[in-house]
């Protein structure tokens, strides 16, 4: 046991060290510094489960212009669902200063690490974010008619899986029945529904997760979340991943994937946008040439995209 662990610390290393950027290690890709990240008010360290765990907190940031009311955008930082307290490096300089810019409210939690609690705790900690988001609208102004996802690698994941399950409470994936809802926190009377999402390089078939070239480890990261080998219980694996939940009815997701990424393959991508478009799901599907996994991927450009989705899905919300 203790060769497996010290082979996933080091291959969790290896994946931030492959994203370390001058604003230091993390494991949200390219950490870029945040010194242009300007905002009217932040909100630090607060806990949406009401239990007093790190890994139950959230910190907010208010657009600089202010407004009466903020749409909102919850952004996931990727660990490989090994960090539980990782919300201080989710992509701050680039993802979250583009939102904030475009006058969004950003929204980064904290949630259960692998290592903490097995899935579903992961996707219930999320729900209970959006919970909580809408139970504190009044006080924290924001526009609750239009909440979206984001999120990189795990983070990514994340995001999809909240979008692709958005209204679902409980599934049967084959032999397995599973509860997506949960009931973390204090707001379970609240809706958990989002309006559209964005994945940056998410694994979103865990079942295929050798469809192209990426990271070899002697256990997978989502072995660990999910406690059981892919052969002994492939239904499993199907719960754990978003291309499951899809329907027609699904809200809007645009999707960024880099062609070298070898961490989380580039056939991740593909296969997430033919998932979408075969299941009528209004989908962009934005290949990053030379993009590896954060890195080449935050371009202006790329930035830029996600906001017009964003905005155009808020119309269409409103």
């Amino acid at each position: 046991m203790k060769k497996v662990l010290l082979s996933l610390v080091a291959a969790l290393f290896a994946i931030g060290a492959n994203a370390q950027m001058p604003g230091g290690f993390g494991f949200g890709g390219q950490q870029l510094s945040a010194e242009d990240m300007h905002y009217s008010q932040k909100f630090t360290d607060i806990n949406y489960a009401g239990d007093n765990e790190a890994y139950h907190t959230l910190d907010i940031y208010l657009p600089e212009k202010k407004q009466d009311k903020y749409p909102v955008v919850v952004h996931i930082y990727g660990s490989a669902w090994f960090s539980n307290n990782s919300k201080g490096m989710a992509d701050l300089g680039t993802i979250c200063t583009a939102l904030l810019k475009a006058g969004y409210a950003v929204v980064t939690p904290n949630h259960r690490s692998s290592m903490d609690a097995k899935y579903p705790a992961q996707i219930h900690d999320i729900k209970a974010v959006i919970r909580f988001i809408r139970a504190k609208a009044a006080e924290y102004n924001f526009d609750t008619s239009f909440i979206a996802m984001s999120g990189f690698s795990s983070g990514g994941h994340l995001s999809s899986l909240t979008a692709a399950t958005s209204g679902t409470k409980n599934a049967t994936i084959g032999t397995e029945q599973i509860d997506l809802e949960g009931n973390v926190g204090p707001y379970t009377d609240f809706c958990s529904r989002v309006n559209a999402a964005a994945d940056w390089s998410g694994p979103i078939d865990l079942l295929r997760m050798d469809c192209g070239e990426g990271m070899k480890m002697e256990v997978s990261p989502e072995e660990v979340l999910l406690g059981v080998k892919k052969e002994d219980n492939p239904d499993r694996y199907r719960t754990l991943s978003p291309i499951s939940y899809l329907e027609p009815t699904d809200v809007p997701i645009i999707v960024f994937h880099g062609t070298v990424d070898n961490v989380v393959p580039f056939c991740q991508g593909e296969i997430f946008y033919r998932a979408l478009q075969d299941n009528g799901v209004k989908s962009e599907f934005n290949p990053v040439e030379g993009g590896g996994h954060g890195f080449n991927m935050y371009t202006e450009e790329n930035l830029a995209r996600m906001i017009n989705f964003f905005d155009k899905a808020r119309e269409t919300a409103q």
